[in-house]
């Protein structure tokens, strides 16, 4: 009984660790061509201004924040959503060119191209006879 005590007396309680603000992730579909990937990512309710796409390294990151109109003088009693904030990351492979992304929003879905660079794309071989 007294490891017990002994091991109490030496366990410190921390502080709870202060959350940030809850986020969604956003369902994203990928494809894959020869030329390059292509992510469409379903956040509705962000604006081009409230949407952040950058690559810093390998990394992809996507950040938007969603605004839910209310009509002047109603407030919401219940939401199926607690959280407003989209976030999601991918780490990008070293053939994609992420000086080339492109990027459009329209109707709550954000698509990214991100091309292959050019010695990593398929390259066809003429085979002569003779």
């Amino acid at each position: 009984m007294t490891e017990r005590t002994e091991l109490a007396k030496k366990t410190e309680i921390q502080p709870a660790v202060k959350q940030s603000e809850p986020v969604m992730r956003p369902a994203v579909d990928i494809f894959e061509d020869e030329g390059g990937i292509t992510l469409h990512a379903d956040m509705p309710g962000v604006s081009k201004d409230h949407l952040k796409v950058k690559v810093e390294g390998d990394t992809l990151s996507i950040e938007g924040d969603a605004e839910i109109p209310m009509p002047e003088g109603m407030e919401p009693l219940y939401a199926d959503i607690r959280a407003t904030r989209y976030q999601r990351s991918f780490t990008l492979g070293s053939e994609m060119d992420t000086e080339k992304v492109e990027a459009s929003l329209k109707h709550g879905v954000l698509t990214l191209r991100i091309p292959k660079r050019e010695e990593h794309k398929p390259k066809k071989i003429e085979v002569r006879v003779g």
